[in-house]
Parts: C-alpha cells; structure tokens; sequence
C-alpha cells in the first residue's frame, strides 16, 4: 500500500510533537539523555518523520484515490484562508498583540492551514496529511489549555511588531501563492 510511509511519517512527526505535551514524559527523557541528547533525538526523529511523510506523499501521488471532489470554489475559499496563516505565523515570532489575542498563534495557523486545505483537496492522501495536522493542532490546543499553558501575553511590544506580523505576512502569502507553493509542493497555488 502506497499510504504506509505517509501514515508512518505522520504518526513519528506528529508523536514526536506530541512530547512537550506531556511534561512529566519529556522531563524522564530530558533526564535519561540530558537537555542536548533529548534535542537530538527530538530533531533526529523530527527529521525521520519529515522525510518519510514527504516521500511517501509523493509515492500516494503516483496513484491517487479520490475520496470526495470539492467544489470548485472551494480553492478560492482555501486561497482566501491562507491570508490570516501567513500573518499567524510571522506573528508567532513577535511579541504583540496579534499574538497575545490569539494566544497560540502557530497552533491557530496549523488548523486553519489544515482545513483550508481539507476543503480543497479530495484525494485519500491529502486528506490523511491535513486531518493528520488539524487533529494534531486541535489536541495541542486543548491540551495546551489544561496544563495552563497560557501562550503569548498582552505585550507592551510596540505596534511595529503587530504591523511587520501583517505585512510580513501578506508578503510572505503573495510570495508562496506566485512561486513557492509550485516549489515546495510541485502544485501552483493558482490554476
């Protein structure tokens, strides 16, 4: 089945993930392995599941089976939604007030990059990769939110940081829609 090493690669890369949720796991291995140790093991396994979820998205390619066909508006839905991830996770790195108000700005983005892309996108291959990623991002987030993680605070960061998040990341987002969705993903933004 051409859907193992996609499956495989989600489950360590998303596992892997899943670690700093569970604080008292993360600790013993900290432990075991000293705070270098459990870094390189974290990347090396991060690493694995990367290059195994990639390679075998590309095999699932090779044959696609599609589960459902959206609609073809869909994408202008799915390209529209893209505007606030870009900003999500340029403001993810800068103390403001984007930040503050959503809290967890890259878990925001991960599921609204998620299912902006479930909604485009029917093949079995595409939808195990992004409800893999929205399922993740929604159980980080509750969990982030039972262990009292409380995310980004109400900054006195100047306005600055709010305004390079927005334009930044409207730059980021026209930069991806023209040229790097085509290198990244081998599928331009537009059709």
């Amino acid at each position: 089945m051409n859907h193992l090493p996609l499956i495989a690669g989600l489950i360590i890369f998303l596992g892997v993930h899943r670690i700093p949720a569970a604080p008292a796991f993360r600790a013993r291995l900290i432990e075991r392995f000293g705070a270098g140790g459990y870094k390189g093991l974290f990347s090396l396994a991060s690493a694995l599941g990367l290059g195994l979820f990639v390679w075998g998205f590309g095999l699932a390619r090779q044959d696609p089976v599609l589960l459902y066909t959206p609609p073809a508006v869909f994408t202008n839905v799915t390209a529209a939604l893209m505007i606030p991830v870009f900003i999500l996770l340029v403001a993810y790195g800068l103390p403001g007030r984007i930040a503050a108000a959503v809290k967890h700005p890259m878990v925001l983005a991960i599921k609204i990059w998620a299912l902006a892309h479930l909604l485009s996108n029917g093949f079995v291959h595409e939808v195990l990769f992004f409800s893999s990623f929205l399922g993740w991002a929604v159980f980080d987030r509750i969990s982030l939110k039972k262990r009292g993680a409380a995310g980004a605070t109400a900054s006195s960061a100047p306005l600055r940081n709010d305004l390079i998040a927005v334009f930044g990341g409207l730059g980021a987002y026209v930069a991806f829609v023209l040229w790097l969705h085509q290198i990244v993903t081998g599928v331009p933004a537009i059709y």
